[in-house]
């Protein structure tokens, strides 16, 4: 183990989504993580190509039949030695499995309870059904997203699921962890993926002047912060806002008089500006354009794929994706000049380390063997 976490143990009760990529962020950061698969879950025998599912790497996986009650104790021994629990089902689920929030601090005072859901632990829509599109829906994100003159367009589900979700579970749990080392008592986290995507649009909340969608400074009404096709199928991004840059982006373009900086903020000047940036920029192709404008102060970058940013020299010199159990994937982030994260491990199929964990946090081989006999766990 590696990581500012090394020495926190966490619980994690399977879910999808949010949760588990919170558990991911924690786990790259050293935390010794257990997640808990349901029983049904487990298979005698694997499938010849088993996913890799990125989202949970570098935990352990344990299989544990959370409708008996000795797969619930089993839950509960290991509460009382663990930091912390994650989980992300509906409200009131762990409660009716008798692993919710009293119950666990019950047994572990310090137990931080991080909680993951859509909606929020309360609210009138706390029990429906949703999805990322959903929330940030309802925090009000997604009307700001998309072009002038089209509808919304959710941004796969990064803001609800990743950006407001994951993330700041992870955030919270990391938080209430601090907060214990000074109290001696733990606490339960509620994050709520409406509630994080609301967050994210704090700056714009108050922005002047903030208007329709596709209109504004920042999400493409300028024709200097935009996206634009070259010659080969390919697209580049140009985020020229202040002044200086916007000034090196028309001296590298060779752009006529009319690109004036005294009108570059005009809104009458746009639609000139962006057809004359449109038919430039299908001149050359992307490598060429890159030739020109890369390592400037013009604002600029290629736009590219996964499989493409893998292999950019900036990203390879600072080792943004590396290459781990023969799978090239992004490497823990922030980075620590001390105790720098680590991927743990790869992936673990359901209950893979059933005994092997439960041993490492203090069940015997007796008590493996009479909870194996029992059903309790797989």
């Amino acid at each position: 183990m590696s990581g500012p976490l090394t020495g926190v143990r966490i619980i994690e009760l399977a879910g999808i989504g949010p949760g588990p990529f919170a558990a991911m962020m924690l786990a790259d950061m050293g935390a010794d993580i257990i997640r808990v698969e349901r029983a049904g879950s487990v298979r005698e025998t694997l499938p010849e190509n088993i996913p890799f599912d990125l989202l949970i790497r570098g935990r352990r996986s344990i299989g544990v039949d959370l409708k008996s009650p000795e797969g619930i104790e089993v839950v509960m021994r290991l509460v009382e030695s663990a930091d912390a629990l994650i989980e992300g089902f509906r409200p009131g689920v762990t409660e009716r499995l008798g692993l919710g929030p009293n119950d666990c601090l019950a047994r572990n005072p310090r137990l931080v309870y991080g909680r993951m859901t859509g909606w929020g632990q309360e609210g009138p829509y706390s029990q429906a059904a949703g999805h990322d599109i959903n929330y940030i829906a309802l925090a009000g994100s997604l009307a700001h997203l998309g072009r002038a003159g089209e509808k919304p367009t959710p941004p796969i589900n990064l803001v609800g699921d990743f950006g407001g979700g994951g993330m700041f579970l992870a955030f919270g749990v990391a938080c209430a962890l601090f907060e214990a080392t000074r109290s001696g008592e733990g606490q339960v986290v509620d994050a709520a993926m409406v509630d994080g995507s609301a967050v994210l649009m704090s700056m714009f909340v108050t922005w002047p002047g903030w208007g329709e969608r596709g209109t504004n400074l920042l999400d493409t009404g300028a024709p200097f912060y935009d996206t634009y096709e070259t010659k080969d199928g390919k697209y580049i991004s140009i985020g020229s806002l202040e002044p200086q840059f916007y000034a090196e982006l028309v001296s590298r373009l060779e752009l006529g008089a009319e690109f004036d900086l005294a009108t570059q903020m005009d809104p009458r000047t746009y639609e000139m500006q962006r057809s004359t940036l449109t038919a430039l920029f299908l001149t050359k192709t992307r490598d060429e354009w890159n030739a020109i404008l890369e390592h400037s102060d013009a604002c600029y970058a290629p736009v590219l794929e996964m499989s493409e940013a893998a292999e950019h020299p900036h990203l390879k010199a600072r080792g943004t994706y590396v290459e781990e159990f023969g799978v090239t994937q992004p490497a823990p982030a922030p980075r620590f000049s001390r105790t720098p994260g680590a991927i743990q491990g790869p992936p673990a199929w359901p209950g893979q380390h059933t005994d092997a964990a439960l041993s490492d946090w203090g069940f015997n081989a007796d008590e493996l063997s009479a909870l194996r006999e029992s059903g309790a766990i797989r």
